[in-house]
């Protein structure tokens, strides 16, 4: 059947906007300052062959690796009833990490399933040996939390509620989790009650027809943005700190191999998995690939199955991007994945140097608190991750003090953080001197200063790049590494970025975050720019005299 353009168009921006209406929706009603504060869940349709087909602009490491959650249900269920819902979280079955949990519903009309509502949500607590199941010395997977292979929570409309009892007693913060997982059942019912709004509008026939044109669109788009980039192999390497568990770096290595209207991304080099919670599934490396390529080729093309038909991935089982059971993964989603990007924009950048950036800040910056609140006596734990510097552009500065890349997500206000947990923000700002220097400045690191308030309170770190720097691209320099301290009456001393340690009553965690790479030569950058970042607080004199060889107090 064939679409007019105009019909077209306007079913594929109707289908982009339930995705949005369901990411609202769930927004709107999560139960955590994780879910409706920093909003960190991602919501998408899929067709009856659980290809993907549209999606809402939200967290990048869900988006890419959601499909790979989907296909799992499908091979584990042949049959739905209408009102069924599926979830899985098991990184070995086409999840992510842990915390991260994938709720698909099924759509069904003239009793036949035309399409599948789909969401995925960080929760805050799926149990495992740390408070937040973002444990920076994990080992195996068993430590992490609670696994879930893909299971029936609700049965033909009605909760399995043995399910749901085994669920939040395997937790620290029940109440909050029996929240959550409503509200993500009610984000897919959005979506179904939407899809089948689009349905009385179009004739079933006329939609799935569409659905299928707009994947093939995205395809030709893509192939086409492929097609005028230079054919060759581009190379990239670059590494982790360490694993959480001993010192050694982990590398990550890529191969960007383009012939014609094909691209195949190569890994082959990279690191054996390791001990550490940094190995990422093959879902999420799959995930860092979609979003660095998009981002540089063809970031206007809709985001569907269709476009990621030219684009094939080599990830050799039992590496730390593509890592086997029972490996601890925890972190494999929110660092290792920002990782791969930093390897395969270091490589766009020959194939593609005015429309590659320096490398942001690298990192999540994971911090997860945990204890026992003494205003309730009730267990609470607290996950955030913290913006940090955006890499420089080809023709501007980065942003400061930003999400980057693969998470997307927004910063928790210190009024809700201090409301909801015994803890008080001390210091939140942004790190001068932190950003690479460059004919384009890179963006700021934060530093964000959290104090226990009256308790013990057990603290997690995941981060990296504390002992290597983002890097610069075209003679730009790199930015700062990060750093991670505990505060007390007696002073401070540095802790790693990846562990856990406990807090007394009183003590501060301080998080100081990367700054993001320069791009171009910091000479040619202008004295006048120079001056304004001097006076805003963003470099000191030493700064503007060590990289730019000027000091700027001489145009005061």
């Amino acid at each position: 059947m064939t679409i007019d353009p105009v019909t077209l168009t306007i079913i594929e921006n109707a289908l982009a906007g339930i995705a949005e209406a369901m990411n609202h929706n769930l927004i709107r009603t999560g139960y955590s300052p994780n879910i409706k504060e920093r909003r960190d869940c991602s919501s998408a349709l899929f067709d009856r062959a659980g290809q993907l087909i549209a999606q809402a602009e939200s967290i990048p490491v869900h988006l890419g690796a959601m499909p790979f959650s989907v296909r799992a249900v499908l091979s584990r269920f042949h049959e739905f009833a209408p009102g069924d819902t599926v979830v899985v979280n098991d990184p070995f079955a086409g999840g992510a990490h842990l915390p991260d949990i994938t709720f698909l519903t099924p759509i069904f009309h003239n009793g036949a399933v035309v399409a599948f509502a789909v969401n995925r949500a960080h929760h805050a607590d799926v149990g495992g040996m740390r408070p937040g199941s973002v444990a920076g010395d994990a080992t195996e997977i068993y430590q992490e939390g609670l696994r879930l292979p893909p299971i029936k929570l609700w049965r033909g409309g009605k909760l399995d509620s043995d399910l749901m009892s085994v669920i939040t007693a395997n937790v620290r913060t029940p109440d909050e989790r029996r929240g959550d997982l409503r509200a993500q059942r009610a984000a897919n019912e959005t979506g179904r009650r939407r899809f089948l709004e689009l349905l009385a509008r179009y004739d079933a026939e006329v939609l799935i027809a569409a659905i299928d044109a707009i994947m093939d669109r995205s395809e030709r788009q893509m192939r086409a943005a492929i097609a005028v980039m230079p054919d060759g192999i581009y190379r990239y390497a670059d590494q982790l700190d360490n694993d959480g568990v001993s010192d050694r770096p982990v590398r990550i290595a890529v191969s960007i191999h383009i012939v014609g209207d094909m691209m195949t991304i190569d890994f082959s080099g990279s690191d054996p998995q390791v001990d550490g919670p940094i190995n990422a599934v093959y879902a999420v490396t799959a995930s860092a690939v979609y979003y660095a390529i998009r981002a540089v080729i063809a970031p206007d093309i809709p985001p569907n199955a269709g476009c990621y038909r030219p684009i094939a991935i080599t990830a050799p089982p039992g590496t730390v991007v593509n890592a086997r059971p029972p490996a601890a993964v925890v972190g494999g989603n929110l660092e290792t994945a920002q990782r791969i990007v930093d390897v395969l924009l270091g490589a766009l950048a020959s194939a593609a140097p005015d429309r590659t950036i320096a490398a942001c800040q690298g990192t999540m910056n994971n911090v997860t608190i945990g204890g026992i609140d003494p205003r309730t006596g009730r267990a609470y734990t607290v996950y955030e991750t913290i913006g940090g510097g955006f890499g420089a552009r080809p023709d501007k500065d980065g942003v400061d003090g930003i999400q980057c890349h693969m998470t997307n997500t927004l910063n928790t206000p210190i009024e809700a953080l201090e409301i909801a947990y015994p803890l008080r923000v001390e210091r939140y700002e942004l790190r001068g001197d932190s950003g690479g220097a460059g004919r384009y400045r890179g963006g700021l690191g934060i530093r964000r200063d959290i104090r226990v308030i009256g308790h013990q309170a057990r603290v997690s770190l995941l981060a990296d790049r504390r002992a290597t720097q983002p890097y610069g691209i075209n003679g730009g320099t790199p930015g700062a590494s990060g750093v991670d301290y505990i505060i007390t009456a007696s002073g401070e001393r540095r802790v790693a970025g990846k562990g856990s340690f406990i807090l007394a009553p009183g003590e501060i965690i301080s998080i100081r975050t990367p700054g993001g790479g320069g791009y171009g030569d910091p000479t040619a950058r202008p004295h006048s720019e120079i001056v304004r970042d001097y006076r805003a607080g963003r470099i000191s004199a030493q700064y503007a005299i060590e990289r730019h060889r000027f000091d700027p107090r001489t145009a005061e």
